[in-house]
């Protein structure tokens, strides 16, 4: 049987050697990536994820390929030996969260200071980016917005996965962009609000919560029933399936949603901020229009140098 080469380098990710064990007693066995994927009850995608160290397997999974790969349970004691949580703390956190979200049957956040990414019109998302090293980048702005407005788009079908926001108040007042900016991401949120499997409901700085927590929370349900939680503080992704803190996260949820605005009363507040904007946005306008004229005036009235001559006026 012909393999596909693989380049092979030295690493310091216990996931990543988990997964090339699981590749190399799959390879062994003579199964192809789909035909083990099949067997496991899952797709050919997850496998990859699995074998590459992107992705954890659950205890059971692991059972099962232990036994169809017939490694006499070294998948098993290699499985116990990793830190998931550790492996999956590093820098490139956000591509491991896109391969969840990519694959989410749902999914529940609370968003501090900016609009979620999965309701962020194209303007508000390329004001953001121009934020960061792509603003000096033109190529790599267009790719950084066009990624973020294709994560979207299984949201935005009709049967697409169910999206429930909590926006704390400040992401809706935090100004990214400009008045007008702001103004039309206002106007986006209540688009895809009226979508049956877009929900999103405002916690107002009126209304202390409870149990906020201090930072943004993700909540992640994959089709097979896993959950995961995903926050971020510094530079970093932080991503758990532990039982204890999937089911603190999920009561932190649930206990802010049970104090936060009603989703017609956040339909309401939106609409208000929109119009705050607007006004806003319209003020500026005038005042650059005053601004244009006054310099117009002012190059009229330009004064000539040198001293006046006075001329005899003919008939004098």
């Amino acid at each position: 049987m012909s393999h596909r080469k693989t380049s092979v380098v030295p690493t310091q990710s216990p996931a990543v050697m988990f997964g090339e064990a699981v590749r190399f007693a799959r390879q062994r066995a003579g199964y192809t990536q789909e035909e083990l994927g099949k067997l496991l009850h899952c797709d050919r995608t997850a496998v990859t994820r699995f074998e590459g160290g992107r992705r954890p397997m659950h205890i059971d999974t692991v059972a099962a390929c232990d036994q169809i790969l017939d490694t006499g349970g070294l998948l098993l004691t290699l499985w116990g030996r990793v830190d998931w949580q550790a492996d999956l703390d590093h820098p490139d956190w956000f591509q491991k969260y896109a391969e969840l979200e990519e694959e989410a049957a749902s999914i529940r956040a609370i968003q501090y200071c900016r609009v979620n990414g999965l309701l962020q019109s194209e303007e508000y998302a390329r004001a953001i980016f121009s934020l960061g090293k792509a603003r000096h980048n033109p190529k790599l702005l267009d790719e950084r917005v066009a990624a973020r407005m294709g994560r979207q788009r299984r949201f935005l079908t009709p049967d697409g996965p169910v999206l429930l926001v909590v926006l704390h108040e400040s992401a809706i007042r935090t100004v990214v962009g400009g008045p007008g900016v702001m103004a039309r991401q206002m106007k986006h949120l209540l688009a895809v609000s009226e979508r049956s499997n877009i929900f999103i409901q405002v916690s107002p700085f009126s209304r202390p919560v409870t149990k906020m927590p201090t930072t943004s929370l993700f909540l992640l349900l994959l089709p097979d029933g896993k959950e995961w939680v995903y926050s971020e503080s510094l530079y970093r992704g932080h991503f758990s399936d532990a039982p204890s803190i999937v089911n603190d996260a999920r009561r932190d949820f649930d206990l802010v949603r049970g104090e936060v605005l009603s989703i017609g009363d956040s339909r309401a507040l939106i609409a208000d901020v929109m119009e705050e904007y607007q006004l806003e946005e319209r003020r500026l306008q005038d005042v650059r229009l005053a601004q244009e004229q006054l310099q117009r005036g002012q190059r009229g009235r330009v004064h000539r140098g040198g001293p006046r001559i006075h001329r005899p006026r003919p008939g004098a």
